[in-house]
């Protein structure tokens, strides 16, 4: 059980290796710190999740870009978990970047339902039947003929879902405000 209020805190080197997790993290995924620090992070990938959404992610995260992505984890269990991953980056003195801190809550289920499984369906059975770069190029196709990039993509989607829970008897200026700051309020920066 997950407190969904929550935020699943891991530090990891620059190939992913972890190095700290949060108590929420052993909470939600059953691993304890021992059984996981020094492990690579994709040791909680669940088996559904398509590798175009990795890739998408390594080539934003290591040159530093804000990237959020909605993730399926594997807990010890068995069991899965569906988040919305924020990166924060640790740089030395020169800026370059030494360690990822990725930061998790809990995503809304009618996103996942609607809008996310299907679509990582479709992306990984294109990986299973044709290859990784199959799936890859379909994933790319969709988000063009949307207009989007990925990051945008997720954004809108959780933008639109708050957007919908907001009084209408709101202002604009709350509604734009909390529009402009939403991943900020979000994961509690």
């Amino acid at each position: 059980i997950w407190d969904k209020t929550q935020t699943i805190i891991s530090k990891t080197d620059l190939v992913g290796t972890i190095e700290y997790i949060n108590d929420v993290f052993t909470d939600v995924s059953g691993y304890e710190d021992s059984e996981i620090v020094c492990k690579p992070h994709n040791t909680i990938r669940h088996p559904d999740m398509p590798k175009a959404i990795f890739k998408l992610m390594w080539e934003n995260i290591k040159v530093g870009n804000q990237f959020h992505g909605i993730i399926k984890n594997l807990a010890k269990s068995g069991r899965y978990y569906w988040a919305i991953t924020n990166f924060e980056y640790t740089k030395d003195a020169k800026g370059n970047i030494t360690n990822y801190v990725a930061k998790r809550k809990a995503v809304p289920q009618e996103i996942v339902t609607k809008h996310i499984e299907p679509l990582y369906k479709k992306v990984l059975s294109i990986e299973k039947a044709s290859g990784d770069v199959a799936g890859e190029k379909y994933l790319i196709g969709y988000l063009e003929d949307m207009g989007v990039s990925y990051v945008d993509y997720v954004t809108n989607l959780m933008m639109d879902h708050e957007k919908a829970s907001i009084p209408a008897t709101e202002s604009e200026e709350v509604k734009k405000e909390k529009k402009t700051g939403f991943f900020s309020n979000f994961f509690g920066n």
